[in-house]
C-alpha cells in the first residue's frame, strides 16, 4: 500500500494517487477489515485513489471497543470521511458494509449536499427487505462458528484454531449485532446510480432481493450477478474488479467532461 497523507485511524490507503479524479471508499463485511480489500489497488484505474475502512476492534485496531450500534458507526463514519469529500467519491460495501456505506451515504447527502457518483452494494439485501433477516450476535459459539463456516468467509485452518476465534468472535458478534440493529427510515432517494452485485450460490440473499434496491434511487440501476457464494468478491476477484472499473470508467469521463465544459465556459 503506498503512503498516503491521512491522520484517520478510519482509513488505510489501499491505492495512493494524489491526481486522482475520483476517490473510491471501500466498506468491509462483519468480522472483516481492511485488509480484504488489499489486492483491489493493483487492479483500480489510475485515475481512482482507494481507501478501505478500518472498524475498531480488527487489524492494527484491535484492541478499540467494536460498534454494537449502526447509528453511532455511520455518524462517526461520516464525519471521518468528510475531509475527503474534496473530490467526487464512489462507495463499494459488502454484506455489512453495503448496509452502512449505503447510511452513510445518504447522511452525507442530506446533511451535507455530498451525493455519491456509484453506489456499490454487493451480497446484501435492500434495507426495505430486511425483517427475516438472521440473527446471529447472540448464537452460541459453536453455532455461530458453523454459520461462519456457510458463509466460507474465511479459512478452514482459522475456523478450527479455537485461540483465534476467541479473539475474533467478539468483534463478529458486534458487527452482526450493527446489522440486526437496522431500521429502515424513510428519506429521499439518492440521485447517484445503484450498482447491486452478488454471489448466484449465496445462501443469504437473491437475484428477487437484491433487485428491490432499484428502490432506493431515482437514478441508474443495475444487477450483476457473479458466479460464488457469500463470498464471490474472493473467488470472483478477477471479474468483479473488472466489472467495477468499467462503472467507475463512466464516473471518470463525466467527471472530465464536466471539468472541460467549466474550463470552456471560463474562457468563453
Amino acid at each position: 500500500m503506498g503512503a498516503v497523507s491521512t491522520t484517520s485511524r478510519w482509513l488505510v490507503a489501499i491505492k495512493s494517487n494524489p491526481r486522482a479524479r475520483l476517490r473510491l471508499f471501500l466498506f468491509p463485511y462483519a468480522g472483516g477489515g481492511a485488509h480484504g480489500y488489499r489486492e483491489w489497488g493493483d487492479a483500480l484505474p489510475s485515475y481512482v485513489e482507494a481507501f478501505a475502512l478500518q472498524y475498531p476492534g480488527r487489524g492494527e485496531r484491535i484492541l478499540d471497543p467494536a460498534f454494537t450500534r449502526l447509528a453511532p458507526l455511520v455518524e462517526k463514519i461520516t464525519h471521518e470521511l468528510l475531509p475527503y469529500m474534496d473530490k467526487p467519491y464512489t462507495f463499494f460495501g459488502h454484506s455489512m458494509g453495503a448496509l452502512v456505506s449505503f447510511e452513510v451515504a445518504r447522511k452525507l447527502r442530506r446533511e451535507h449536499g455530498l451525493a455519491p457518483r456509484y453506489l456499490f452494494v454487493s451480497a446484501c439485501n435492500s434495507p426495505q427487505d430486511r425483517k427475516n433477516e438472521s440473527r446471529y450476535s447472540l448464537l452460541p459459539e459453536n453455532q455461530l462458528i458453523d454459520e461462519l463456516t456457510r458463509f466460507d468467509g474465511a479459512p478452514k485452518e482459522v475456523l478450527e484454531n479455537r485461540e483465534l476465534m476467541n479473539l475474533m468472535l467478539p468483534t463478529i458478534r458486534a458487527d452482526f449485532a450493527v446489522c440486526e440493529d437496522y431500521s429502515y427510515a424513510s428519506d429521499s432517494l439518492l440521485s447517484c446510480p445503484i450498482i447491486a452485485v452478488g454471489g448466484i450460490e449465496d445462501p443469504e440473499t437473491s437475484r428477487t432481493r437484491l433487485e428491490l434496491w432499484r428502490n432506493e434511487t431515482d437514478s441508474y440501476f443495475e444487477l450483476k450477478m457473479f458466479e460464488g457464494g457469500h463470498f464471490f468478491i474472493n473467488s470472483a476477484h478477477k471479474p468483479l474488479l473488472q466489472f467495477v472499473t468499467r462503472q467507475l470508467e463512466r464516473t471518470a469521463w463525466s467527471v472530465s467532461s464536466t471539468r472541460k465544459a467549466f474550463k470552456e465556459g471560463l474562457s468563453a
